[in-house]
């Protein structure tokens, strides 16, 4: 089996499991977020883009109704023994022959708990699932549940966290050269990308953001490629990612001349980058880390420019998204605990002026204060 940790690790995360399963009186688990079964288990796929789904008792069994394409993957990425394929076939009802399977576990009248909120269990197949299970079980909305867990990392974690953090670096590295005018995005792309699978590393849970010209200003992905030009402005946000965990970086770069606006909202991103740092220690909570950034952009007259959201947890992901709960907004009470993994970025858009700036770094939070898993400096980069 191509296992990423040991069986003592895979069973101490059982063990968490159980444990909170018991505190919640969850007679069963059904797992939906591919997530959840990588962590429990190391199944490896993108088959969730099916139905399929992990059963976890509270007598630690553990079984898996997948498709027959994952099959083979399921025996080879996993340390589950009990795999069982539903038949892809004209009207088929994958809930059905779950709840079949369920039934022959002696799960009839159980709590169960489900994961909803996840992509890995669409609206469509949501409903057919509760149709298929409200008479045969009492059944919860569980999806809090192995979040909770994943967001504090085992030592194992840590140290694949740690070469993510490298391969991100990495990444930069390869990219700053380039960031220069008559360099074509897609060159910067394929290093920035190259450097990571070079390094060991896979495949984001999301595309890499690279954006110059007006596209600077945007915090998504968008398809097409344009050439720097003399005084642009490049917007990077990208992660290093190795066995599915990231760890991700953010910058705004420019060519040519910087104007002063730029400048002006380099120093606010770093003061707030910074002053989330100060906030981003052991006893606050992740709205605590929010209100810092916030504070900060207010004092630079930025409140407009800034985004209602200043970054999130990381951990091992699956598309479509790296972004991993819990994340820093207002009023978010989660404490900030030990081996966290946390990604803060200060996004400023200016759309008046066309001005964009960025700067973002993953920490591991520590008892000492958080540590920043690259070894880039916060500067701004000038090509």
């Amino acid at each position: 089996m191509a296992l990423h940790f040991d069986a003592q690790e895979f069973e101490t995360r059982k063990n968490r499991l159980l444990a909170e399963m018991k505190e919640a009186k969850i007679d069963a688990m059904l797992l939906f977020a591919q997530e959840s079964m990588y962590w429990l288990t190391g199944y490896d796929t993108f088959g969730f883009c099916f139905f399929q789904c992990m059963i976890v008792e509270k007598s630690g069994e553990i079984a898996l109704l997948t498709r027959s394409a994952d099959l083979r993957q399921a025996r080879h990425t996993s340390n589950v023994e009990t795999i069982v394929i539903w038949e892809d076939r004209a009207q088929a009802n994958p809930t059905r022959e779950l709840r079949d399977l369920l039934s022959d576990r002696d799960l009839l009248g159980a709590r169960i708990g489900i994961e909803y909120d996840t992509p890995g269990l669409t609206a469509f197949n949501g409903r057919r699932l509760d149709e298929a299970l409200n008479t045969f079980a009492t059944l919860e909305d569980a999806s809090l549940i192995i979040p909770r867990l994943r967001a504090v990392k085992s030592d194992a974690e840590i140290a694949y966290v740690r070469e993510a953090g490298k391969l991100a670096d990495d990444a930069l590295t390869a990219a700053i050269p380039l960031i220069k005018a008559g360099t074509d995005e897609s060159a910067i792309l394929a290093a920035m990308q190259g450097a990571i699978f070079e390094g060991g590393g896979d495949y984001a849970g999301n595309e890499f953001i690279i954006g110059s010209g007006e596209d600077a200003l945007l915090c998504r992905y968008k398809s097409g490629r344009r050439t720097l030009e003399k005084d642009d402005q490049l917007t990077l946000e990208w992660a290093g990612v190795y066995r599915h965990y990231h760890v991700a970086m953010m910058r705004t770069a420019l060519t040519g001349a910087p104007t002063p606006r730029h400048f002006e909202l380099y120093e606010a991103a770093k003061n707030a980058l910074l002053a989330c740092e100060e906030a981003m220690t052991l006893g606050h909570t992740f709205g605590d880390v929010f209100d810092a950034h916030a504070q900060a952009m207010a004092a630079a007259d930025l409140t407009r420019h800034r985004l209602n959201a200043c970054g999130y947890s990381l951990g091992a992901h699956f598309t479509p998204c790296w972004m991993d709960k819990p994340m820093f907004f207002a009023g978010n009470p989660r404490e900030i605990l030990p081996n966290m993994v946390l990604f803060a970025h200060m996004i400023i858009a200016d759309s008046e002026s066309g001005t964009a700036m960025t700067l973002g770094q993953t920490y591991l939070t520590t008892e000492n204060g958080p540590e920043c898993l690259s070894r880039h400096k916060l500067d701004l980069i000038v090509g």
